[in-house]
C-alpha cells in the first residue's frame, strides 16, 4: 500500500523564500560582528571628560545584547516562515477517491 502518491511534474519553483534563506545566516554573522564592534570600540576609544566609563560600558553593552537579541528573534521568525513556505511549495500528492453519489446531478436542495 503506497501512502504517498505524488503527482507527476508538479512541483512549484522555488521563489523569494529562498533567497530569504540563503541571506539570513550572512544577515545573522554580520548584525553580530556589528554589535560585537560596537562593545569594542566602546571599550577602547577614549571616554569624554566627567564621564563614568564603566556605566557607559555597561549601558553600551545591555544595549548591544537587547539589540542582539531582538536581530535574532527577527532572524528566527523569518527562517522559520521562510522554510514554512519552502515545504508548503514541494510536491503535491494525490488524495484517496471519494465517491460521491450526486456528481452528475447536483442535489437542488
Amino acid at each position: 500500500m503506497n501512502w504517498f502518491n505524488k503527482i507527476a511534474e508538479r512541483k512549484t519553483p522555488p521563489g523569494l523564500e529562498a533567497d530569504v534563506l540563503r541571506l539570513l545566516p550572512r544577515v545573522a554573522v554580520i548584525g553580530v560582528l556589528s554589535l560585537c564592534t560596537l562593545s569594542f570600540f566602546a571599550r577602547v576609544l577614549p571616554a569624554e571628560a566627567g564621564v563614568d566609563i564603566d556605566k557607559r560600558i555597561l549601558s553600551i553593552d545591555i544595549f548591544a545584547m537587547a539589540v542582539g537579541i531582538s536581530l535574532l528573534s527577527f532572524i528566527l521568525l523569518a527562517a522559520l516562515g521562510a522554510f514554512a513556505v519552502h515545504v508548503m511549495k514541494g510536491p503535491a500528492y494525490v488524495a484517496d477517491a471519494y465517491p460521491v453519489p450526486h456528481a452528475d446531478e447536483p442535489d437542488t436542495e
